[in-house]
């Protein structure tokens, strides 16, 4: 059962989550944990070389309803963008675009953004 203090936005991408899975032969991979809730992402990255901008991404998670549905959105706010404008996305931006997380939660969202951060950095060093 979700808690009631979770927003719709975050029972949506809990209940339906968007860009689940693993991409094969990604060209980036962000791996990030919490040893304290024990939530694990990773953040699969496919990335348009000419234009360096995110054509695909895929996540994996384990944890609770709010690590799953900040890993969602992190996808869908991410997809699209250049790896500049992705380097942007803050957690702040996560949680809001989830109308909010409870306070207790909000290291989830931290989570998500730093797992994208992480897998961006990856591309850019191993494609220097």
């Amino acid at each position: 059962m979700i808690p009631t203090n979770y927003s719709k936005k975050v029972i949506e991408h809990f209940s339906k989550p968007k860009n689940i899975g693993e991409i094969k032969n990604a060209d980036a991979i962000g791996e990030i944990g919490n040893m304290i809730c024990g939530d694990k992402m990773k953040i699969y990255l496919k990335i348009d070389k000419k234009a360096k901008k995110i054509k695909d991404i895929k996540f994996q998670t384990f944890g609770c309803a709010a690590a799953i549905a900040t890993s969602s959105m992190i996808t869908e706010l991410a997809k699209g963008k250049t790896l500049e404008q992705a380097k942007k996305i803050t957690n702040k931006d996560v949680a809001d675009s989830l109308q909010g997380l409870p306070p207790i939660k909000m290291h989830c969202s931290n989570l998500a953004a730093d797992a994208l951060h992480k897998a961006i950095a990856n591309y850019e060093k191993n494609n220097k």
